[in-house]
């Protein structure tokens, strides 16, 4: 869903034919980003002045800046990744375009487990992948079906 780095960020689900992006949070961690929110959060906020005081008292407290929320992908979510860095490409024998599967790879707390998996079995930590790349989610029936094994299987991991 979302790493557990992302958890002090605002977030919010995805949505089934939604176009994401690889983005680095204010915590140093990778996770996946709108790129409307992204627009957005880069528009400066257009607060009116009314008077010479209060242009001053914005120029030495300027408002906050706008948050990216963190898109949060369910395991099992169909995705297809673009712009695989040429590395990658080379590492896993894969092209620059791949469908791939988000899953978690570990249920161990306060680690990076959002991975994808491609194909032919491989997996790749979201931390692996480059900031910008695009992601494409085409598919979350998966996600529904596979949800309730995913948290049993968590838990179980998790509760000796």
């Amino acid at each position: 869903m979302c790493d557990y780095s992302l958890m002090a960020v605002p977030n919010r689900l995805v949505r089934e034919g939604e176009e994401l992006v690889v983005y680095r949070y204010p915590t140093g961690s990778l996770g996946m980003a709108s790129p409307k929110d992204l627009a957005h959060a880069a528009q400066p906020s257009r607060t009116q002045c009314r008077s010479f005081w209060a242009a001053v008292k914005n120029f030495f407290h300027p408002p906050e800046s706008r948050t990216v929320p963190a898109v949060c992908i369910p395991p099992g979510a169909r995705l297809m990744l673009h712009d695989i860095p040429a590395r990658l490409q080379t590492e896993l024998g894969v092209g620059t375009d791949e469908k791939v599967t988000f899953t978690q790879i570990s249920a161990a707390m306060n680690s990076y487990r959002d991975a994808v998996r491609f194909q032919h079995g491989a997996e790749v930590r979201l931390q692996q992948l480059r900031e910008g790349q695009r992601v494409e989610v085409f598919d979350l029936s998966m996600a529904e079906e596979l949800g309730p094994l995913v948290r049993e299987g968590a838990e179980a991991a998790m509760w000796p």
